[in-house]
Protein backbone atom coordinates (compact mmCIF):
# COMPACT_ATOMS: atom_id res chain seq x y z
CA UNK A 1 0.00 0.00 0.00
CA UNK A 2 1.21 3.11 -0.86
CA UNK A 3 0.45 6.64 1.21
CA UNK A 4 0.96 8.83 -2.26
CA UNK A 5 -0.03 12.43 -3.47
CA UNK A 6 1.29 12.95 -7.00
CA UNK A 7 1.42 16.02 -8.63
CA UNK A 8 2.52 15.77 -13.11
CA UNK A 9 4.53 18.97 -13.16
CA UNK A 10 7.07 17.95 -10.26
CA UNK A 11 9.95 15.53 -11.12
CA UNK A 12 11.59 12.32 -9.65
CA UNK A 13 15.30 12.60 -9.48
CA UNK A 14 17.00 9.55 -10.22
CA UNK A 15 17.72 9.39 -6.43
CA UNK A 16 13.63 9.29 -5.45
CA UNK A 17 13.87 6.46 -8.77
CA UNK A 18 16.15 4.25 -7.54
CA UNK A 19 14.58 4.37 -4.03
CA UNK A 20 11.45 4.96 -4.61
CA UNK A 21 9.67 3.79 -7.85
CA UNK A 22 11.85 1.21 -9.56
CA UNK A 23 10.87 -1.96 -9.23
CA UNK A 24 14.12 -2.56 -7.34
CA UNK A 25 13.11 0.05 -4.68
CA UNK A 26 12.23 -1.82 -1.78
CA UNK A 27 15.78 -3.76 -1.84
CA UNK A 28 17.36 -0.63 -1.75
CA UNK A 29 15.61 1.29 0.67
CA UNK A 30 16.34 -1.97 3.29
CA UNK A 31 19.69 -2.39 2.15
CA UNK A 32 19.95 1.67 2.72
CA UNK A 33 18.46 1.04 6.07
CA UNK A 34 20.42 -1.89 7.37
CA UNK A 35 23.40 0.40 6.41
CA UNK A 36 22.28 3.01 8.94
CA UNK A 37 20.74 1.01 11.77
CA UNK A 38 23.04 -1.79 13.87
CA UNK A 39 20.21 -4.63 13.74
CA UNK A 40 19.22 -5.19 9.89
CA UNK A 41 15.91 -5.84 9.10
CA UNK A 42 14.28 -9.23 7.32
CA UNK A 43 13.54 -8.91 3.83
CA UNK A 44 10.16 -9.36 4.07
CA UNK A 45 9.87 -6.31 6.71
CA UNK A 46 6.71 -4.53 5.69
CA UNK A 47 7.54 -1.01 3.80
CA UNK A 48 5.20 1.85 3.39
CA UNK A 49 5.81 4.23 1.25
CA UNK A 50 5.12 7.98 1.58
CA UNK A 51 5.09 10.67 -0.58
CA UNK A 52 4.80 14.62 -0.19
CA UNK A 53 5.06 17.09 -3.06
CA UNK A 54 6.54 20.96 -2.42
CA UNK A 55 8.00 20.64 1.05
CA UNK A 56 11.72 19.79 0.67
CA UNK A 57 11.88 20.33 -2.92
CA UNK A 58 9.71 22.28 -5.22
CA UNK A 59 9.91 21.02 -9.21
CA UNK A 60 12.23 17.59 -8.15
CA UNK A 61 11.72 15.30 -5.98
CA UNK A 62 14.63 14.79 -3.95
CA UNK A 63 13.63 12.73 -0.72
CA UNK A 64 11.90 9.97 0.23
CA UNK A 65 9.82 8.99 2.92
CA UNK A 66 8.92 5.53 4.53
CA UNK A 67 7.06 3.97 7.50
CA UNK A 68 9.13 0.95 8.42
CA UNK A 69 7.94 -0.80 11.77
CA UNK A 70 7.50 2.07 14.75
CA UNK A 71 9.57 4.35 12.85
CA UNK A 72 9.40 6.69 9.92
CA UNK A 73 12.33 8.10 7.85
CA UNK A 74 12.36 10.69 5.49
CA UNK A 75 15.91 10.44 3.20
CA UNK A 76 17.07 13.51 1.10
CA UNK A 77 19.47 14.28 -1.22
CA UNK A 78 21.40 17.59 -2.00
CA UNK A 79 23.67 17.99 -5.07
CA UNK A 80 24.52 21.37 -4.47
CA UNK A 81 25.11 23.58 -1.21
CA UNK A 82 23.26 22.30 2.09
CA UNK A 83 20.47 23.65 2.98
CA UNK A 84 20.50 25.18 6.68
CA UNK A 85 17.09 25.29 6.74
CA UNK A 86 16.56 21.67 6.29
CA UNK A 87 15.76 20.95 9.94
CA UNK A 88 12.68 23.60 9.31
CA UNK A 89 11.84 21.88 6.02
CA UNK A 90 11.51 18.44 7.72
CA UNK A 91 9.58 19.89 10.15
CA UNK A 92 6.90 21.00 7.93
CA UNK A 93 7.32 17.37 5.80
CA UNK A 94 6.66 15.22 9.31
CA UNK A 95 3.39 17.07 9.92
CA UNK A 96 2.08 15.93 6.66
CA UNK A 97 3.78 12.20 6.54
CA UNK A 98 1.43 12.12 10.02
CA UNK A 99 -1.23 13.60 8.50
CA UNK A 100 -1.31 10.68 6.70
CA UNK A 101 -0.55 8.13 8.57
CA UNK A 102 -3.08 9.35 11.23
CA UNK A 103 -6.53 8.63 10.68
CA UNK A 104 -9.33 11.68 11.25
CA UNK A 105 -11.13 10.04 14.14
CA UNK A 106 -7.32 9.75 16.21
CA UNK A 107 -6.59 12.64 16.64
CA UNK A 108 -9.57 13.84 18.81
CA UNK A 109 -8.76 10.86 20.86
CA UNK A 110 -8.52 11.75 24.89
CA UNK A 111 -6.06 8.96 25.00
CA UNK A 112 -2.45 9.24 23.78
CA UNK A 113 -2.21 7.57 20.02
CA UNK A 114 1.29 6.03 19.85
CA UNK A 115 3.03 7.30 16.54
CA UNK A 116 5.96 6.40 14.66
CA UNK A 117 9.22 7.59 15.94
CA UNK A 118 11.02 9.79 12.65
CA UNK A 119 14.30 9.53 11.53
CA UNK A 120 15.69 12.25 8.82
CA UNK A 121 19.16 12.27 7.22
CA UNK A 122 20.24 14.33 4.01
CA UNK A 123 22.54 12.15 1.69
CA UNK A 124 25.09 15.22 0.86
CA UNK A 125 27.16 14.53 -3.29
CA UNK A 126 28.14 18.36 -3.61
CA UNK A 127 31.37 20.05 -4.67
CA UNK A 128 31.91 21.64 -1.06
CA UNK A 129 34.13 20.04 1.32
CA UNK A 130 32.15 19.32 3.97
CA UNK A 131 32.41 16.46 6.86
CA UNK A 132 31.81 13.10 6.64
CA UNK A 133 28.99 13.58 8.96
CA UNK A 134 27.26 16.50 10.66
CA UNK A 135 23.96 17.54 12.46
CA UNK A 136 21.41 20.38 11.88
CA UNK A 137 18.93 21.38 14.93
CA UNK A 138 16.07 22.79 14.68
CA UNK A 139 16.59 24.83 17.43
CA UNK A 140 19.83 26.65 15.87
CA UNK A 141 17.33 28.72 13.73
CA UNK A 142 15.43 29.74 17.20
CA UNK A 143 15.51 33.24 17.68
CA UNK A 144 15.21 32.98 21.50
CA UNK A 145 17.55 30.18 22.56
CA UNK A 146 17.14 27.97 26.25
CA UNK A 147 18.77 25.03 27.42
CA UNK A 148 15.70 22.54 26.88
CA UNK A 149 13.50 23.94 23.84
CA UNK A 150 10.03 22.73 24.03
CA UNK A 151 10.57 21.32 20.38
CA UNK A 152 13.54 20.04 18.57
CA UNK A 153 13.90 18.26 15.44
CA UNK A 154 17.69 16.74 14.53
CA UNK A 155 18.89 16.27 10.64
CA UNK A 156 21.93 13.72 10.34
CA UNK A 157 23.86 15.31 6.87
CA UNK A 158 25.97 12.38 5.26
CA UNK A 159 28.50 12.79 2.63
CA UNK A 160 28.43 10.27 0.44
CA UNK A 161 31.34 11.72 -2.00
CA UNK A 162 34.10 9.08 -1.81
CA UNK A 163 36.54 11.38 -1.12
CA UNK A 164 35.21 11.86 2.48
CA UNK A 165 35.05 8.28 3.17
CA UNK A 166 31.90 7.95 5.09
CA UNK A 167 31.65 4.09 5.81
CA UNK A 168 27.68 3.88 4.85
CA UNK A 169 28.97 3.56 1.14
CA UNK A 170 30.97 0.17 2.39
CA UNK A 171 27.41 -0.88 4.13
CA UNK A 172 25.43 0.06 1.58
CA UNK A 173 26.36 -1.04 -2.14
CA UNK A 174 23.54 0.42 -4.27
CA UNK A 175 24.36 3.32 -2.60
CA UNK A 176 27.95 3.50 -3.56
CA UNK A 177 27.48 2.45 -6.56
CA UNK A 178 25.03 5.29 -7.77
CA UNK A 179 27.75 7.68 -6.00
CA UNK A 180 29.97 6.42 -8.33
CA UNK A 181 27.30 6.88 -11.53
CA UNK A 182 27.10 10.67 -10.31
CA UNK A 183 30.48 11.40 -9.37
CA UNK A 184 31.37 9.98 -13.09
CA UNK A 185 28.81 12.50 -14.83
CA UNK A 186 30.07 15.01 -12.57
CA UNK A 187 34.06 14.73 -13.86
CA UNK A 188 33.07 14.48 -17.55
CA UNK A 189 30.42 17.53 -17.49
CA UNK A 190 33.78 19.30 -15.36
CA UNK A 191 35.74 18.20 -18.33
CA UNK A 192 33.77 19.61 -20.40
CA UNK A 193 32.46 16.45 -22.76
CA UNK A 194 28.76 16.81 -24.03
CA UNK A 195 27.71 13.49 -23.40
CA UNK A 196 28.12 13.31 -19.72
CA UNK A 197 25.54 11.46 -19.07
CA UNK A 198 25.47 8.71 -21.87
CA UNK A 199 29.26 8.17 -21.66
CA UNK A 200 28.80 7.63 -17.38
CA UNK A 201 25.93 4.87 -18.25
CA UNK A 202 28.10 3.12 -21.17
CA UNK A 203 30.96 2.98 -18.64
CA UNK A 204 28.91 2.10 -15.64
CA UNK A 205 27.23 -0.97 -17.29
CA UNK A 206 30.54 -2.24 -18.88
CA UNK A 207 31.87 -1.76 -15.08
CA UNK A 208 29.12 -3.37 -13.33
CA UNK A 209 27.93 -0.16 -11.72
CA UNK A 210 23.83 -0.08 -11.40
CA UNK A 211 24.47 -2.55 -14.74
CA UNK A 212 21.11 -4.24 -14.03
CA UNK A 213 19.03 -0.66 -13.42
CA UNK A 214 20.68 1.10 -15.92
CA UNK A 215 20.30 -1.11 -18.89
CA UNK A 216 16.23 -1.11 -17.94
CA UNK A 217 16.06 2.23 -17.70
CA UNK A 218 18.95 4.14 -19.21
CA UNK A 219 16.51 6.20 -21.18
CA UNK A 220 14.66 7.17 -18.25
CA UNK A 221 17.74 7.77 -16.53
CA UNK A 222 19.11 10.35 -18.88
CA UNK A 223 16.37 12.10 -19.20
CA UNK A 224 15.83 12.75 -15.12
CA UNK A 225 19.66 13.56 -14.97
CA UNK A 226 19.13 16.37 -18.14
CA UNK A 227 16.33 18.30 -16.59
CA UNK A 228 17.31 18.28 -13.34
CA UNK A 229 20.89 19.66 -14.47
CA UNK A 230 18.93 22.04 -16.61
CA UNK A 231 16.85 23.27 -13.99
CA UNK A 232 19.78 23.48 -11.80
CA UNK A 233 21.65 25.50 -14.43
CA UNK A 234 18.36 27.82 -14.34
CA UNK A 235 17.97 27.87 -10.97
CA UNK A 236 22.09 29.39 -11.05
CA UNK A 237 21.27 31.84 -13.48
CA UNK A 238 18.32 33.10 -11.78
CA UNK A 239 20.35 33.64 -8.58
CA UNK A 240 23.23 35.44 -10.45
CA UNK A 241 20.69 37.41 -11.56
CA UNK A 242 19.03 38.51 -8.56
CA UNK A 243 21.92 39.28 -7.13
CA UNK A 244 23.06 41.59 -9.73
CA UNK A 245 19.52 42.97 -9.85
CA UNK A 246 20.31 43.59 -5.81
CA UNK A 247 23.80 45.34 -6.69
CA UNK A 248 22.31 47.35 -9.44
CA UNK A 249 19.42 48.92 -7.40
CA UNK A 250 21.66 49.53 -4.62
CA UNK A 251 23.91 51.55 -6.56
CA UNK A 252 21.10 53.07 -8.07
CA UNK A 253 19.94 53.44 -4.35
CA UNK A 254 23.18 55.15 -3.32
CA UNK A 255 23.08 57.40 -6.12
CA UNK A 256 19.63 58.76 -5.06
CA UNK A 257 20.67 59.32 -1.48
CA UNK A 258 23.69 61.35 -2.19
CA UNK A 259 22.01 63.16 -4.56
CA UNK A 260 19.26 64.27 -1.91
CA UNK A 261 21.73 64.53 0.75
CA UNK A 262 23.67 67.32 -1.36
CA UNK A 263 20.24 68.92 -2.33
CA UNK A 264 19.64 69.32 1.51
CA UNK A 265 23.31 70.36 2.42
CA UNK A 266 23.36 73.08 -0.26
CA UNK A 267 19.92 74.43 0.93
CA UNK A 268 21.18 74.56 4.21
CA UNK A 269 24.61 76.25 3.31
CA UNK A 270 22.04 78.60 1.26
CA UNK A 271 19.84 79.63 4.89
CA UNK A 272 23.19 79.72 6.25
CA UNK A 273 24.90 82.24 4.22
CA UNK A 274 21.44 84.37 4.33
CA UNK A 275 21.26 84.48 8.39
CA UNK A 276 24.94 85.89 8.25
CA UNK A 277 23.29 88.59 5.96
CA UNK A 278 20.83 89.38 8.31
CA UNK A 279 22.70 89.16 11.56
CA UNK A 280 24.87 92.12 9.70
CA UNK A 281 22.14 94.05 9.21
CA UNK A 282 21.20 93.78 13.01
CA UNK A 283 17.72 91.64 12.78
CA UNK A 284 16.95 89.62 15.94
CA UNK A 285 16.99 85.36 16.19
CA UNK A 286 13.50 85.00 16.01
CA UNK A 287 12.96 86.95 12.97
CA UNK A 288 16.07 85.38 11.56
CA UNK A 289 14.78 81.71 12.32
CA UNK A 290 11.81 82.31 10.85
CA UNK A 291 13.25 83.65 7.13
CA UNK A 292 15.57 80.81 7.69
CA UNK A 293 14.01 77.90 9.00
CA UNK A 294 16.94 77.15 10.91
CA UNK A 295 17.04 76.33 14.73
CA UNK A 296 18.44 78.28 17.64
CA UNK A 297 20.92 76.51 18.19
CA UNK A 298 22.34 76.77 14.79
CA UNK A 299 21.62 80.54 14.90
CA UNK A 300 23.91 80.78 17.84
CA UNK A 301 26.55 78.59 16.17
CA UNK A 302 26.44 81.32 13.25
CA UNK A 303 27.03 84.10 15.88
CA UNK A 304 30.12 82.14 17.33
CA UNK A 305 31.38 82.55 14.00
CA UNK A 306 31.11 85.87 13.18
CA UNK A 307 32.98 86.21 16.81
CA UNK A 308 35.57 84.11 15.36
CA UNK A 309 35.71 85.88 12.27
CA UNK A 310 36.06 89.22 13.66
CA UNK A 311 38.59 88.40 15.86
Amino acid sequence: MTREKEKRNVRDSVFVDLFYSDITAKENILSLYNALHDEPLPPDVAIEKIKIDDVLYTNFKNDVSFEIGDKIFVFGEHQSTVNENMPLRCLLYAGRAYEQILDDDNRYKRSRIPIPKPEFYTFYNGSEERPGEETMKLSDAFIVSDEAPALELIVKVININSRAGHKILDRCEILKEYTVFMEKIKHYRESGITDAIKRAIYECEAEGILTEYLKRRGSEVMNMLTAEYNYEKDMAVQRQEAIQQGVQQGIQQGVQQGIQQGVRQGATQKEMEIAMKLMALGQSDTFIAEATGLSQSEILKLHEKRKTMAN
